[in-house]
């Protein structure tokens, strides 16, 4: 299904929605698709960090050169790849709707 890293390395994401306001947002989980070479990220509004239910976002998501460039975030645009990304969000999520990595 995925190649997936569900480990929390506690980066934090600014983005920035089309009025320009910047939101940090942290990351949940990213993982690689099997059938293709694309990498998806899920982040989530680090204000939401100890909320009951946070709005988690994901993103297809595209490495710099170097360790030092800054990654790529694109949105993803068909819906083949959002039930991919949907089905791997739930693989972490309990019968009593809570995200565990």
């Amino acid at each position: 299904m995925a190649r997936i890293q569900p480990e929390d390395k506690g980066e934090v994401f600014t983005l920035v929605d089309e009025k320009g306001n910047e939101e940090l947002y942290k990351e949940a989980l990213r993982f690689q698709a099997d059938n293709s070479d694309k990498w998806y990220i899920c982040l989530y509004p680090v204000d939401q960090e100890n909320d009951e239910e946070v709005n988690v976002q994901a993103f297809e998501m595209i490495p710099g050169e170097s360790e030092e460039d800054e990654v790529q975030l694109m949105p993803i645009e068909s819906d083949e790849e959002w039930d991919m990304v949907q089905q791997v969000i739930n693989t972490f999520i309990d019968d009593d709707g809570n995200f565990n990595i």
